[in-house]
Order: structure tokens, then sequence, then C-alpha cells
């Protein structure tokens, strides 16, 4: 179901209550999004004459040709009256993105916003995985956009993880790679909704886990665990371990 933004104006009484009350009179347009905030916007400017944010309730009521909206939030009270209506609609609305391609299953527009891609049309919304980027490549098998993601080396997967899972891409190269620090087991990729991490094969008996870092590796560190190379720089697989002086080196060598 399309989300609306209820659009009203007219000339207007406009009375906003609250810490002390303030009253303006003028010809208004009146906007009520989706999740109900009320914004009272003049001629002047792009600063609203009057608003409340999230309100707890919003009531439009309607006298003949002209209404009445009050929205209300704790002793908050935002009233707006027109005797006489100049317009009033719902007009379907959705969230602003940057477009990454196209929706194969309706042809809708696909838009990357808030950590999401979401088609415009049919308002699906598949999650992107932590430091992902959308690529130009589509997927072959289902037409989605594919997406780069470093976990220790970048993959090239498809957006949608039921058709090209990121925990297998990443457990078919760094299953069993490095070994665990508390005891002689290997550390094998696990995965939980949304992430992957690696967990000693030991399991229950050993339960070292650690994160798996948005980023490459890009050396060893004096532990025995990976170095790798993310957003925020360097750091070991283990965020508690200092860098040995390869790692600092390197790191170094890079600016």
């Amino acid at each position: 179901m399309p989300q609306r933004l209820r659009v009203l104006a007219g000339d207007c009484e406009v009375t906003d209550r609250g810490d002390r009350t303030r009253t303006h009179r003028g010809r208004v347009v009146v906007l009520i999004k989706p999740d109900d905030t009320t914004l009272v916007h003049d001629a002047d400017g792009y600063q609203p004459v009057a608003w409340l944010t999230r309100p707890e309730s919003v009531v439009v009521e309607g006298d003949g040709d002209g209404f009445t909206v009050t929205a209300r939030d704790g002793s908050r009270r935002l009233r707006v009256v027109a005797a006489e209506a100049t317009a009033s609609r719902a007009l379907p609305v959705t969230e602003a993105g940057v477009p990454v391609g196209t929706c194969p299953d309706d042809g809708g527009p696909l838009v990357r916003s808030r950590g999401d891609v979401v088609c415009l049309d049919c308002e699906e919304r598949r999650g992107l995985p932590a430091g992902a980027s959308v690529t130009d490549a589509t997927c072959d098998d289902c037409g989605l956009p594919k997406i780069r993601v470093e976990r220790g080396e970048p993959f090239h997967l498809c957006l949608d993880p039921g058709c090209d899972p990121m925990a297998e891409a990443v457990s078919d190269r760094f299953d069993g790679v490095w070994d665990c620090p508390d005891c002689d087991g290997d550390l094998r990729v696990r995965s939980a909704p949304g992430r992957v991490y690696l967990g000693c094969g030991n399991y229950t008996d050993c339960e070292t886990t650690f994160s798996f870092p948005a980023g490459v590796v890009v050396d060893e560190c004096d532990c025995g665990l990976p170095v790798f190379e993310t957003a925020a720089g360097l750091g070991c697989l283990d965020g508690t371990c200092a860098l040995d002086g390869r790692a600092v080196r390197n790191e170094a060598g890079s600016e």
C-alpha cells in the first residue's frame, strides 16, 4: 500500500499551543506526512510557520467547504482551521534515494536509501550488508543488481542473499584458514542474519568468536591472526590486540 502525503490549503487560523500560545492567520499550506508530522507553510522562506514532529495523533475534519486539522503530542497542540479550503488532496509518496537499477519484478526504479535497496513501485525492500556498494552489474539468474562487499577480500554477489549467499562465498574462501588463538581448533566461518563471523571449530568446548570486519586482509599480526584494512584503518582481527611492526610499516607506506 503506497504511503500518502495529505495536502490541505486555505485561508487559515493557526494556533500552536505549548509552553506558550502563538496564533497566525494567512493563506497557508498544511502538509501531513506519512509519519503524521504536520507542517504549516506560508509564502515566506523555507521555515514552517508551525510544525509538530511525529505527534501522538492527527485528526482531520471537514466542515462544509472548510477543514480543521488537530495534531496533539502530550501537552502540545497544533490546530489549523480553514473556513474555506482551496485544496485538499492525498498524494502518493515514497522515500528518495540514489538510483541503482531496475526492479526485475515490475520494472520499477530501484534506489538506495538508508542502507537498503527499495523499489519505488512495489516497495520491496532489500537490506545491504555493512559496507556494501551497489555495482552496475546485474545477476544473471534474477536480474537484481550485484553488490560489492569486502569480507577479507572483495566479493561480487547478488543483492538477494537467497540467490547468492554471502556466508557461502566467505566460507568457501576463509573457512578454517586461521587458527584459534585460545585452543588447538581453527576458526570457522559462521553466519547470523545479515552478517558473518568467525567462531572456533571446537565450540562448545571453546567459545572464541570474532566479528568479520568489512575490509580486506593485508597482513598478519604477531598473534597469528589476520590484519584487516577497513574504512577506519588497519586493525587485527582481535580488536584488543596491538598490531605488529610489519602491519605498522604497511600503514605508513600507504600514506
